[in-house]
């Protein structure tokens, strides 16, 4: 049977190296949304219309081609327009999610890599395990820098927006999630803490490292 295991986590947490050492241990069917949010802007032209129409303006260019910098001026300090982008995009999201899945339906385990699954409410119920990546707000914001090559200040209002991430880095907890891994040493220690939280949540996770994935 196979079960998604929702993979989540704030600016700078370290779930993209979580789910690389998944990865690496054999678990190679990931599905990482924020990603795929990005590919089905610029390959749906149906979605982009609806967008427009639901926002009363253009999110392309005169050519057709999006532009994200024309929606995200758009939907900047607008909540609502935000929340009529995400009722659009979500939805098309987890349709993406289940072809996926019903390509991977062999492997015993699905990753779904997402910033925002406990956020956002299309997503509520979704998942089967939810493990949370986490490290102090101080060390993320100096790892995301770092990254990003970005200013302080720019990172640090892109962490602002996520009140519940920062919540959970301070000590709130949330039902939902299943576990939580903390990642604030090295990729070592983070190997290990993975190894016996996937062992705590699965088992012998690695047998499923012995699927053909497509």
């Amino acid at each position: 049977m196979m079960e998604v295991l929702v993979v989540t986590g704030g600016i700078g947490s370290g779930k993209s190296e979580v789910c690389r050492i998944l990865e690496r241990n054999g678990l190679k069917a990931q599905y990482n949304a924020d990603s795929k949010v990005k590919e089905l802007y610029a390959s749906c032209p149906d979605l982009l219309e609806k967008i427009e129409e639901k926002l009363q303006s253009p999110v392309r260019d005169s050519e057709g081609r999006f532009r994200p910098q024309l929606l995200a001026a758009r939907i900047f300090s607008d909540d609502e327009a935000l929340a009529a982008v995400e009722s659009i995009v979500f939805p098309a999201l987890m349709e993406d999610f289940k072809a996926f899945a019903r390509r991977y339906e062999a492997s015993g385990i699905i990753v779904f890599e997402s910033a925002t699954v406990l956020e956002k409410p299309q997503f509520e119920g979704f998942g089967d395990k939810i493990v949370l990546v986490d490290a102090p707000v101080a060390l993320r914001l100096d790892r995301a820098c770092a990254r990003d090559g970005a200013d302080r200040e720019a990172v640090k209002a892109r962490m602002q927006n996520q009140k519940l991430m920062n919540a959970l880095s301070e000590g709130v907890s949330d039902p939902r999630i299943d576990a939580v891994i903390v990642n604030d040493s090295t990729v070592a220690v983070l190997e290990d803490r993975v190894d016996k939280i996937m062992s705590d949540l699965f088992g012998d996770w690695r047998k499923y490292s012995t699927i053909n994935n497509k």
